[in-house]
């Protein structure tokens, strides 16, 4: 039996910051049975209603951003300082999906010279039907939308399982879509528990299941969705690696890598958690990049000189503390004093940041994903070196080099094992591009006009025109 209610506990100070209640079994059955049948009255609306319906939700979801933002700082301790920036980069994002939903979604018309007349064939993007979306704490605005938008515009309904950390986020959309005029049933926010979410997920009501968390959970999904012949989109993590040649920025390029890695206390999927810095200019990077590390300011997220705020819970911390403590004690050199950061306390969710020199492969701490404040750093002597051990990973979620030599950086990029290649920039999603993995990162895609194929299904039409 599922308990009747979820309760938040804050990281900011370890208290419950807001309860949800939990739907039981029978009440997510009738929910996704309302999802069916509101699908199919809503994929009858025309295209450029949809597409509107889309805007007016953004528009209705940036209304409310200053609270919206001190309620996610609460729910996962982002620093308040940053938190209004996921609310605006919801909208910004969703605005090039809602912009390019008309172009993605048009039928392609098949046009053969001498058949004028004779045929009409055409392909047509037709709704999956109900999806299912289970979404991160992390980015859960951000990470939503890249699911939510989009299938709602192609005609689908969305069942949205928010994570039991920012389960208002998930409330918040709901709230958007209402008032933004979505009719009944079309979009709805569930709480849930695991079980009832893999039971879900094996529901032939539900079409498609868009997943972001844990390779082991990913397993579970796909697991669960394999007696039936449904697509999964899947965005499992990453252990993203930078490769500094001797011809970058060096200023801007440890300014750009010291925020990709430990902004949102190193809690982004494609987060920089391993450096791989030629030997020419080795030792000075390390040290601009240890000194710049030292400018954060870990402490209470809603304080404005806060820079720096509490990972999600004490047990994300712990593992983290685990992962440095262990790679010290095999060798692994740590640059960063915590008693710098008087806010670090074991037994909390507040970590200071961590640099790791003298890290090898054999080493979790440059293996395993870490989600947190922590970034190992290697010297390679050669591009080939770096390719190598940027390629040594299970994961391939983005990567990045960091050069002045577009060539070079196009050369490299298509050797590495990965969905997105950056050259001097790292931790972004462009909502024009193919938000993609490879191995333990996962499958599928969003965003783009590539993101709308996975809502969607292809159906030809093939008219003979009999005429007299």
């Amino acid at each position: 039996m599922s308990p009747s209610t979820l309760s938040i506990v804050t990281p900011v100070d370890s208290t419950v910051f807001a309860t949800v209640q939990i739907s039981s079994s029978e009440q997510v059955q009738a929910a996704v049975e309302r999802a069916a049948k509101a699908q199919k009255s809503w994929k009858r609306v025309p295209l450029k209603q949809r597409v509107e319906m889309g805007r007016r939700f953004l528009e209705v979801f940036g209304t409310r951003k200053d609270e919206l933002a001190k309620e996610l700082t609460m729910q996962m301790g982002r620093p308040l300082r940053y938190t209004p920036g996921e609310i605006k980069g919801t909208q910004d994002r969703g605005k090039y999906m809602v912009d390019i939903a008309e172009e993605a979604l048009k039928d392609v018309e098949i046009v053969e010279a001498g058949q004028e007349g004779k045929f009409k064939r055409f392909i047509r993007k037709e709704a999956v039907g109900v999806v299912l979306i289970v979404a991160p704490w992390n980015y859960p605005y951000l990470s939503s939308l890249n699911g939510v938008l989009p299938s709602i515009i192609a005609g689908n309904s969305v069942i949205l399982k928010h994570s039991s950390q920012t389960p208002l986020c998930g409330e918040r959309f709901g709230q958007a879509w209402t008032e933004a005029g979505l009719p009944d049933g079309v979009f709805q926010c569930i709480h849930m528990s695991h079980a009832d979410t893999e039971a879900l997920v094996r529901n032939p009501l539900i079409n498609y299941v868009n997943f972001t968390g844990s390779v082991e959970g990913g397993h579970q999904i796909q697991k669960a969705a394999s007696d039936k012949f449904i697509a999964t989109g899947l965005e499992l993590g990453g252990k993203d690696p930078a490769y500094v040649r001797p011809d970058c920025d060096l200023k801007y390029t440890v300014e750009t890598l010291v925020d990709g890695s430990f902004f949102n206390s190193g809690q982004c999927c494609c987060a920089i958690e391993r450096i791989y810095v030629h030997a020419d200019i080795y030792d000075a990077f390390v040290e601009a990049f240890v000194a710049e590390t030292k400018n954060y300011r870990l402490g209470n997220p809603l304080e404005p000189e806060t820079t720096l705020g509490p990972m999600v819970k004490t047990k994300a911390a712990d593992f983290v503390r685990a992962q440095i403590a262990e790679a010290i004690s095999q060798g692994a050199k740590a640059h960063i004093d915590a008693s710098l950061f008087p806010a670090d306390k074991p037994g909390t969710p507040y970590m200071a940041p961590q640099v790791l020199t003298s890290v090898t492969h054999s080493m979790r701490v440059m293996t395993e994903e870490s989600f947190g404040p922590v970034v190992g750093i290697m010297r390679v002597t050669s591009d080939d070196e770096a390719i190598h051990l940027m390629n040594d990973s299970d994961f391939g979620l983005s990567a990045s080099i960091w050069t002045k030599d577009a060539e070079a950086a196009l050369r490299i990029g298509d050797q590495i094992e990965t969905g997105t290649w950056f050259m001097n920039r790292c931790d972004y999603l462009d909502p024009a591009l193919a938000w993609v993995g490879v191995k333990d990162s996962g499958r599928g895609c969003t965003l783009s006009k590539f993101g709308y194929d996975q809502v969607t299904r292809l159906k030809s039409f093939h008219l003979k025109l009999i005429t007299a």
